[in-house]
């Protein structure tokens, strides 16, 4: 009897074992399963790289566009001064100046209006180009052609002068840039 005891221990782990089902490997679904989220996170991870990018490149040509405007606008500042109204032009100039370049402004002001109202003269500048020497994530250096047209006292209109300026604008603000520095570049 102890034999027959031994033969049905066999016979039973046997039945336990394909009781318990397939083996434990890989089943195709759960391999398409796990090939599957993986390309989910992939097309995911892809998915914010790139939006990231579109909106870096977007963030950085508003900044580029900025530095252009205010470069442009800063010039036109520069060459568009009127005796009659001298004061609210230096004052347009120096709102959008900063730094050295504001001070130093600032300091020759006096003189400047007073020569502008003996001459009575006035200029209009108009930008014919503008252009991006350098650019760093807050200043720039601008090339900025300009055509001025003057009148003095009598009416008697000038030639018009064509002027090249290097420009500076430093970023001031969140969303705010300033002229800091002009040079005529001959």
């Amino acid at each position: 009897m102890a034999d027959d005891d031994d033969a049905a221990e066999p016979e039973i782990e046997q039945q336990e074992s394909d009781e318990a089902g397939p083996s434990r490997g890989r089943s195709p679904i759960r391999s398409a399963l796990g090939v599957g989220l993986a390309a989910l996170v992939a097309l995911t991870g892809l998915a914010g790289w790139t939006g990231y990018r579109v909106y870096d490149e977007h963030r950085n040509e508003q900044r580029h566009e900025a530095f252009l405007e205010v470069a442009r606008q800063g010039a036109v500042n520069l060459t568009t001064i009127d005796y009659r109204k001298v004061d609210e032009d230096v004052a347009r100039i120096l709102d959008s100046a900063s730094g050295t370049f504001h001070d130093d402004f600032q300091n020759r002001a006096k003189p400047f209006v007073d020569v502008v109202k003996q001459a009575r003269s006035t200029s209009e500048g108009t930008v014919i180009d503008a252009g991006m020497e350098s650019e760093t994530a807050d200043s720039a250096q601008v090339l900025v052609a300009v055509k001025v047209k003057t009148t003095v006292a009598d009416g008697t209109p000038a030639d018009p002068r064509s002027w090249r300026m290097r420009v500076a604008v430093q970023k001031t603000g969140a969303d705010e840039y300033k002229v800091s520095n002009v040079t005529f570049v001959p």
